[in-house]
C-alpha cells in the first residue's frame, strides 16, 4: 500500500504551532497526526521537522542527520507537561515482527532502528520521551489491541 497524501498544513490554532516554518505533511497518517496536533486542547505546542539529528546510517556506514517528524508539548489530566518527539512510521518499517520478507521494509526497518536509537539518547538527554506512532495508534478506532 502507499501513501501519497502530500501538501502544506495551514494551522487553525496558529499560537500552538511553533516550527520555523509552515509544516509539510507527506503521508495521510501526518496530516492525521498534524489535525490531532492542531484540535487537541491538552497539546499546548507542536512543531514539525523542527530538530536535526546526527547518527550513522547502518547501510551505509555515512554519518547523516534524522529529522523526526514532530515535537509536541502537552498536558496530561493532572495538568503535568510533558515533551514528546514523535515519528509517524508504519509497522511494516517499525515492529521486527511486522517487517516480513520484503526487503525494502527489511532495510527500512534497520535505518529506522538506527535512527531511533539515537533519537532516544537525544531525546533522553534532554528530559524529552520519543516514541514511534503506527497506524495502528493513529487509527485504533477505540481499540488498543497490539
Amino acid at each position: 500500500m502507499r501513501n501519497t497524501a502530500k501538501g502544506r498544513y495551514i494551522p487553525k490554532n496558529p499560537e500552538k504551532f511553533v516550527g520555523q516554518h509552515d509544516p509539510v505533511y507527506r503521508s495521510s497518517w501526518e496530516h492525521t497526526f498534524m489535525l490531532f496536533c492542531d484540535n487537541n486542547p491538552a497539546i499546548e505546542q507542536w512543531a514539525s521537522e523542527a530538530v536535526k539529528i546526527p547518527y550513522r546510517d547502518p547501510l551505509t556506514g555515512k554519518n547523516t542527520v534524522y529529522v523526526p517528524d514532530f515535537l509536541i508539548v502537552y498536558s496530561d489530566k493532572n495538568q503535568k507537561r510533558h515533551a514528546e518527539m514523535i515519528e509517524i512510521k508504519p509497522n511494516n518499517q517499525a515492529v521486527k515482527e511486522s517487517v516480513g520478507k520484503n526487503p525494502h521494509n527489511q532495510a527500512a526497518y534497520v535505518k529506522n532502528m538506527a535512527k531511533w536509537e539515537a533519537a532516544s539518547a537525544w531525546c533522553k538527554a534532554r528530559g524529552i520521551q520519543f516514541r514511534v506512532v503506527s497506524e495502528r495508534d493513529i487509527f485504533h478506532n477505540g481499540s488498543k489491541k497490539r
